[in-house]
């Protein structure tokens, strides 16, 4: 649920604030914990206003509380154990007024193990850390003419995110800690910059009013350059967090346009509930799908379209305009489900005016009752029949001239086409067509806090040793995707072999964490009809297919360091499995080995 949230200083009637916050278009306030009195002496027990300024559901939902900006990892012993007895007693203040609120402290630099230390002894709530999106420090040259440009040279290399990074590790990914990005008028982040938080846990942006300028129309707007920037998180469900002087006179404005670009830049869709969230990979082959997760594949509106497209290109091919009155083209469904590839099919014959036979191979005794009465009703006048068999065990009354199967997984090959496909070669003529023709999956390191902590809640003995199904949202793409495994079909090689193995190379843009390895596929149907869920090439429109993700544990991987991934594709009479490898820059531990934690079964 997104939200704007008014952020100021100084505010001595909490009720009044929030108040006039609302009246304003904000959804919610942060305020300091410690409204009337900054710093407070660490032993005054009077927070300066009582429980009862609100109701307990208000504290709830319309306050986040910024805890005292104090030093907890100070170098000075003094000020250190000061900074630390001011905090706790925030933190209990806070406690008592929200059951499982939000508390929002500011990351002073990259030391921090006393902070990490406070967070995991706070089991209620989320810890909002703030953290500026480039170094503050560069902020200050502006006033200074003393400034060297070595001065300037090396405060442009303090990365703020390594400090965040830090503190991550030491709090062991807590996934009640996230981020807020702070913004600032000084400097402005570079591309990669973006892209790489995009994979870390953003809560919200925090957005200065010294950012929005005054257009020609005398309302205050964000540059064209921040409106991407932040556009950017918005997408990945960031919140908005304005932060300005008690006397801006600008505040609603503020609010107004924060809700447009909210508007404009939220990637709403259907599949939202899957975002980064883990899934176990269907095994088609093994069990029987169920109508719901048919009806899913259905209303994709683009792959059947292609289906159809490879079908009609194939008949064209293998029927001339002087043939096609006469010659019957025997098409072979391999999987029939509910039927869109031999409606796919006879829409081609249609179009093409060809002349077809369709068998319907399934296996799934559940889909044949549909399948029969698609045949009663729909398909009467058709050449068609239906076949409740496994394609590996069927004996076809006449070979194919065409094969047509959608046993496509999200990584090409991991719902086992290549070995049903094998199977089913002696249902083809040696002159036959397979539609696919070729798949190739594809991987790349990938940083993406959310999945992680998701593998985290899944069972210890295979969370890191299972590969998931996930629509990808907040991640960031270490380096692009390279093709892995390539199978082609019909595979007519006298010694059939499906077992695979790579190392591929990568190269890191800029300092980050590698969580685990992203798997995609894409497939040529026919000559140039291309299914792609690619990052770089997908096909645009189409959503039958979430990437993978194969998990490692994290490791933090630095500017010009190269990630080399180790994969193996393994096959025994039972199954088949995958394993995959950290190599470099470390070698990590080989994961899924001998397919304990995860395989598919033949």
């Amino acid at each position: 649920m997104s939200y704007v949230c008014l952020q100021q200083q100084g505010i001595s009637d909490i009720a009044k604030f929030i108040q006039k916050a609302q009246s304003n278009n904000y959804d919610c306030v942060a305020i300091p914990i410690n409204a009337n009195m900054l710093p407070m002496d660490p032993s005054e027990e009077d927070p300066t206003y009582p429980a009862t300024v609100l109701k307990a559901d208000e504290w709830n939902s319309r306050v986040i509380f910024q805890l005292s900006d104090v030093d907890v990892d100070s170098p000075n012993a003094k000020l250190r154990e000061y900074s630390k007895a001011m905090m706790l007693r925030d933190i209990t203040w806070a406690e008592h007024l929200q059951l499982n609120g939000c508390v929002m402290v500011r990351l002073r630099g990259p030391k921090n193990d006393n902070l990490s230390e406070i967070i995991k002894k706070r089991t209620k709530g989320h810890w909002f850390i703030q953290v500026p999106i480039t170094n503050p420090e560069l902020a200050t040259f502006e006033h200074r003419k003393d400034a060297t440009e070595a001065e300037i040279a090396k405060a442009q290399k303090v990365d703020p995110w390594s400090w965040w990074n830090s503190l991550r590790f030491a709090t062991n990914h807590d996934e009640k800690v996230k981020v807020v990005l702070e913004l600032n008028d000084s400097d402005r982040p570079s591309r990669e910059t973006v892209r790489r938080w995009l994979g870390e846990p953003i809560e919200a942006v925090i957005i200065p009013s010294s950012l929005f300028v005054l257009n020609r129309s005398n309302y205050y707007v964000l540059q064209k350059e921040w409106q991407i920037i932040i556009g950017h998180f918005i997408s990945m469900r960031a919140k908005i967090i304005i932060s300005t002087n008690p006397t801006d006179k600008a505040i609603s404005q503020y609010a107004d346009y924060a809700r447009k670009l909210i508007k404009d830049n939220t990637d709403a869709h259907n599949l939202e509930r899957y975002e980064n969230m883990l899934e176990t990979p269907l095994q088609p082959l093994f069990d029987n799908l169920d109508t719901h997760t048919y009806e899913i594949f259905e209303i994709d509106p683009v792959k059947y379209k292609l289906y159809q497209d490879a079908i009609q290109q194939a008949l064209l091919d293998r029927v001339s305009d002087e043939e096609a009155k006469t010659k019957l083209t025997v098409i072979m469904v391999l999987g029939g489900g509910r039927g869109p590839l031999a409606r796919a099919a006879f829409n081609a014959a249609e179009i093409t005016k060809r002349k077809v036979r369709v068998y319907i191979i399934e296996k799934n005794p559940s889909a044949i009752r549909t399948l029969s009465n698609m045949v009663k009703t729909l398909w009467s006048n058709k050449d068609v029949h239906i076949f409740s068999k496994d394609m590996r065990d069927f004996a076809p009354p006449e070979l194919a001239d065409i094969l047509v199967s959608e046993l496509l997984g999200s990584f090409g090959d991991n719902e086992l086409s290549p070995e049903c496909l094998d199977g089913a070669l002696k249902l083809l003529k040696d002159d036959g067509i397979s539609i696919p023709c070729k798949s190739t999956s594809y991987i790349n390191p990938i940083m993406s806090a959310l999945v992680h902590n998701n593998v985290c809640q899944a069972p210890a003995a295979t969370a890191f040793n299972c590969g998931y199904v996930v629509l990808l949202k907040n991640v960031y793409d270490i380096d692009e995707p390279k093709a892995l495994f390539e199978f082609k079909h019909p595979n007519r090689d006298k010694v059939v072999d499906n077992t695979r193995y790579k190392e591929l190379s990568f190269k890191v843009q800029k300092d980050c964490v590698i969580h685990g390895i992203g798997g995609y596929f894409d497939t040529v149907l026919y000559k140039d009809i291309i299914l792609s869920i690619n990052p770089l090439t997908h096909t645009q429109g189409m959503f039958s297919w979430f990437p993978m993700f194969f998990p490692t544990q994290p490791h933090t991987v630095l500017t010009g360091d190269t990630i080399s991934i180790k994969f193996w594709r393994r096959v025994d009479p039972d199954k088949v499995w995958y394993e995959w490898q950290l190599s470099a820059p470390i070698e990590g531990e080989r994961h899924n080995v001998d397919g304990a934690g995860y395989n598919m079964r033949l």
